[in-house]
């Protein structure tokens, strides 16, 4: 089965940010059927900690879109968002978080703090898990591979 559009447009991403030397990981957020942003990691490029791909496409949303609250925007990401990227997608309102492959070490959606099952987090998105989970994992595999 072909995977969705918009998850293949993060794995474009994902690729992109590999070719950088980054972690491979794409992100990509879309209003009304339209993409209004997307982008990899850059925490090298940028050498900024917090320069994951989520939170790059939801400060370039925000902008163009002209508000910080993504109520109507969905986002696709290639690996299960950390505690950080977690949140910032609860703290902009996003509706539904569609994601790759799953993080066992660094993921907080389903796996450690599962950020959204805390009473804390003001706003839960809606969740899919595991979309092109088989395809997202292997690009990180490979990448870390390669370093070794």
């Amino acid at each position: 089965m072909p995977l969705p559009s918009f998850m293949q447009l993060a794995l474009e991403e994902a690729r992109a940010a590999a070719d950088r030397g980054e972690v491979p990981i794409g992100c990509v957020i879309v209003r009304d059927g339209a993409v209004v942003a997307r982008a990899g990691n850059r925490t090298l490029a940028d050498k900024d900690p917090t320069a994951h791909a989520e939170l790059i496409a939801i400060r370039v949303a925000a902008a163009r879109i002209g508000t910080e609250r993504l109520t109507d925007c969905d986002l696709y990401v290639t690996l299960e968002p950390c505690t950080m990227c977690a949140a910032a997608s609860s703290f902009a309102r996003i509706r539904r978080l569609y994601f790759g492959a799953t993080d066992p070490k660094g993921g907080a959606v389903e796996s450690g703090v599962r950020f959204y099952d805390n009473p804390a987090c003001h706003h839960r998105p809606e969740v899919y898990g595991g979309i092109g989970e088989g395809e997202c994992a292997a690009l990180l595999r490979e990448f870390f591979a390669a370093r070794r």
